[in-house]
């Protein structure tokens, strides 16, 4: 009995990381629906539950249920493990920076802002970034398995540099990835390795956030078009995938040209999403004198939100919109997604008047007009911060015995 039980565990250790993934992402609420996914015997799914229980990892219900209407035998339900182990997370902006514990299926544990300028020496922003995160962990007093950051410029891989930080001091180039690292190091954070820290472009961690928690899930092609502190940022996820092309800069949409005649691009050019989306562009319009109180992002939004009943506010939400929908529509027309989705001050654009998006989609685009495509507000809060994390669970999901028990 014993060695067929060991058999059975042995067996079942290659599945280890995708239940695990499928109980993070909510695709298996129940014992029987990871066994049907994993295409396992219900014993193998029962070991293989047991031993991420076993790791600190799912927590399984011990009390058999059915769902509603179900037939057949009541099964056991799984939960990620609230009190479990967690990671660091990071994202910097043009307006300081936020940090978070997550833990898995996206759950933010606790977090902290830290708010100012950004230094020119990204070496300096990231120690006040690790230090911010290790007062988060001695605070808690939780496990930590690995650290995630998100940035504000494109990130090229494999070596983690921030190409192009345009709304940051930085220079071109900077090795973040490097200096997350260090950093990471000499603070002595639990947990963290030479490999296990990452670093990603801000818009493409919030399109993954999005595509396993939150309101991109189900989506196979999913857009994501998204105006956070500064500029405009765009993701695609390709069939389940994030798209990040041969080298880690696909999907610029920031400098997709919406008004040849606009405003002076960073990029050099003139009239890019990037400057005639964001809310830097949205204040200007509305006449509105931006102040150093709080971001322009929640400058933005407030006077979207509060004054939408006034006419200059109502025109330049228009305008935007308008800037905004021949953008996505130009994307749908060479993409064909499936969902788009916008974060940011898009998002917020989008619930003001979700209709006249849409209708300037429809009329410019192909697949628009042919059907519709969904245009949604992500789901999720800090969803670059979520995106950041996935980076950090990714080698747990991949081998969760090789990195919680290490």
């Amino acid at each position: 009995m014993t060695q067929t039980r060991t058999t059975r565990l042995e067996r079942g250790r290659s599945a280890l990381g995708p239940a695990l993934e499928l109980v993070h992402t909510g695709r298996a609420p129940t014992r029987a629906v990871l066994t049907s996914e994993l295409g396992v015997t219900r014993a193998t799914a029962g070991a293989v539950a047991a031993e991420l229980e076993a790791l600190g990892l799912i927590i399984v219900d011990s009390r058999p249920t059915a769902s509603a209407g179900s037939q057949g035998r009541p099964s056991h339900r799984l939960f990620v493990n609230e009190n479990g182990p967690v990671v660091l997370a990071a994202q910097i902006h043009a307006d300081g920076f936020r940090v978070a514990l997550v833990g898995l299926g996206g759950r933010i544990v606790a977090t902290s802002a830290g708010c100012g300028t950004i230094p020119a020496d990204p070496a300096h922003v990231l120690a006040d970034v690790v230090a911010a995160g290790g007062e988060l962990l001695r605070e808690t007093g939780r496990r930590c398995l690995g650290a995630g950051l998100a940035v504000p410029s494109a990130v090229a891989e494999p070596d983690g540099e921030a190409l192009n930080p345009l709304h940051l001091a930085w220079p071109s180039g900077a090795p973040v990835r490097e200096l997350f690292l260090r950093s990471l190091t000499e603070a002595g954070i639990p947990g963290v390795t030479e490999t296990i820290g990452f670093t990603g472009n801000d818009v493409n961690l919030m399109a993954l956030a999005e595509h396993r928690h939150g309101a991109g899930r189900g989506a196979r092609d999913l857009l994501c078009v998204a105006s956070g502190h500064r500029g405009v940022g765009g993701a695609l996820v390709l069939d389940g995938r994030l798209h990040s092309g041969s080298s880690g800069l696909a999907l610029e949409v920031g400098h997709l040209t919406v008004n040849p005649e606009g405003a002076p691009c960073h990029c050099g050019s003139r009239g890019c999403l990037d400057v005639e989306a964001d809310p830097l562009a949205f204040l200007v319009a509305a006449g509105r004198e931006p102040g150093p109180e709080v971001s322009l992002l929640q400058q933005a939004a407030e006077l979207l939100r509060d004054a939408y009943a006034d006419p200059g506010v109502r025109a330049a939400a228009d305008l935007l919109i308008d800037r905004l929908g021949l953008g996505i529509a130009g994307l749908v027309n060479i993409l064909n997604p499936d969902r788009v989705i916008l974060g940011g001050l898009h998002r917020t654009l989008l619930e003001a008047d979700p209709e006249r998006l849409r209708a300037v989609v429809a009329d410019r685009s192909l697949w628009g007009r042919s059907g519709g495509i969904p245009i949604l507000p992500c789901g999720l809060d800090y969803n670059s911060l979520v995106g950041a994390a996935e980076l950090a669970w990714q080698p747990v999901l991949d081998d969760p015995l090789a990195v919680v028990e290490r």
